[in-house]
């Protein structure tokens, strides 16, 4: 069965700007500014008023009622990307061999992982800052404004250290996500 019209409508706080064209949707805020194409998505992606998007979805199944919610998600996400920021935190877990990540220009160099001589190299996209916690051991930060190549970069790092051809409920070995969410503000 067939819905006649979802609709959902997303608040544009003060400081932020948004800009819609053919479903080509610009945020712009004290951060920087994200863009995002939805043409894949068939849906209306209106501007009502100064401080409201109105996503529309015009005789749509249940799976398609689904895409709704999730294009209102990610301009809410470009909102707080461009206003707070997005950073994730990530552990270094060991039990023999200490795991030493360095950055060589825009890669992230994992050495010494499980003692291999092999290098492993992740690629720092556009926007996305490295860091290493000062006050934390073994502990590193990403953080940027676009949460996709935020937390893309966070599952890429600890995709690089999987462990192969070992009994993975012994060798715990790798580099965890242990902790994201928007910038916290500070007072």
């Amino acid at each position: 069965m067939k819905t006649v019209l979802a609709s959902r409508t997303i608040e544009i706080p003060d400081g932020v700007e948004c800009e819609i064209n053919a479903r080509s949707v610009t945020i712009t805020g004290k951060r920087g500014t994200l863009k995002r194409d939805f043409k894949h998505v068939s849906m209306d992606i209106r501007k009502v008023g100064k401080k409201h998007v109105r996503v529309d979805l015009w005789f749509a199944n249940r799976k398609q009622l689904a895409s709704v919610r999730t294009v209102c998600s990610h301009i809410e996400n470009m909102i707080v990307g461009v206003t707070q920021g997005f950073c994730y935190k990530m552990r270094f877990v060991y039990s023999h061999f200490p795991i030493n990540v360095n950055t060589a220009g825009k890669y992230v160099e994992i050495r010494n992982f499980l003692g291999e001589k092999r290098v492993r190299k992740v690629l720092l996209p556009d926007g996305v800052v490295y860091s290493r916690s000062a006050d934390v051991k073994d502990q590193l930060e990403l953080s940027g404004n676009d949460i996709v190549a935020v937390s893309l970069t966070a599952a890429k790092i600890q995709q690089a250290t999987s462990v192969r051809d070992k009994d993975l409920r012994k060798f715990l070995d790798g580099i965890y996500v242990s902790e994201k969410g928007p910038i916290p503000a500070e007072e």
